[in-house]
């Protein structure tokens, strides 16, 4: 199945300032995550037979032009079930049908297959384009650096699931939300799923050491400055903390944190 890969202009905190739109097929052809206006886009949209709009997720700098191309196009706009209402609010567009993990959606001669991929976000999935092809993943992967798996949306139990059933699946491209398409799959999901474990590993030694509010474990999980980033460094050390909570190797009320 045909890819193109169309990098907008957003409100996005990723370093580039940009989020990837993709048009999978030829014609007819699917909108994935179209976040905004380009005129190039809107000719490739007027020039082609969108048959379907979709979102990798509802955060907002994903989102932007969906009312505009659904207006434009006629295109079945898809939301995830279980998650209208917040499709709707993010939009401002009544979705026309509903996916679930493993819904496949026709297109021409060809299909999209739905995967669930929590994590970022609770309503997040991926696209997998064509049977054996390669799979928009949102904010679920990166080619550098990582994604925010903040809290109180994020789930990093979710998240790390997410990575696993990725790498299972082993696609010959990951295509993101940001950055460069991902070339090298497994190596990347290796990367992100060890950085994950390390930060947590961090968290959980603070707590050990006797570090008792979100604040301090947040100052003794990171190395690096946080100017700029401190708000989404905090969102995820709450991530790790609520996750290490469940499964039982400490304890976090509110702001206060203490070891099993």
């Amino acid at each position: 199945m045909d890819v193109s890969r169309w990098s907008l202009e957003t409100d996005t905190r990723a370093p580039d300032g940009q989020t990837n739109a993709y048009v999978l097929g030829t014609d007819p052809v699917a909108l994935v995550d179209p976040a905004a206006r380009t005129p190039e886009l809107d000719r490739l949209v007027r020039d082609r037979a969108v048959d379907a709009i979709l979102l990798t997720h509802t955060h907002a700098d994903h989102v932007g032009a969906v009312a505009h191309y659904a207006a434009e196009t006629g295109a079945t706009v898809w939301a995830c079930r279980g998650h209208v209402g917040r499709f709707r609010d993010a939009t401002g567009v009544e979705p026309d049908r509903t996916f679930s993990s493993d819904t496949t959606i026709p297109l021409g001669d060809d299909r999209l297959h739905v995967l669930g991929a929590p994590g970022h976000a609770p309503d997040h999935v991926a696209i997998r384009a064509g049977s054996n092809g390669p799979i928009c993943c949102g904010d679920c992967v990166v080619a550098e650096g990582s994604v925010v798996v903040g809290a109180p949306e994020g789930d990093l139990r979710a998240y790390l699931t997410t990575l696993r059933r990725l790498w299972a699946i082993d696609p010959p491209r990951l295509l993101p939300g940001h950055g460069p398409v991902v070339e090298q799959p497994r190596e990347t999901l290796e990367r992100l799923l060890e950085h994950r474990l390390e930060r947590e590993r961090r968290v959980l030694a603070a707590v050990e050491e006797g570090t008792q509010t979100v604040e301090a474990v947040l100052d003794a999980a990171y190395e690096k400055e946080l100017t700029g980033v401190r708000d989404l460094a905090r969102a995820t050390v709450v991530a790790h903390l609520e996750k290490l909570a469940v499964e039982g190797a400490l304890r976090l009320d509110g702001d206060r944190v203490r070891p099993r």
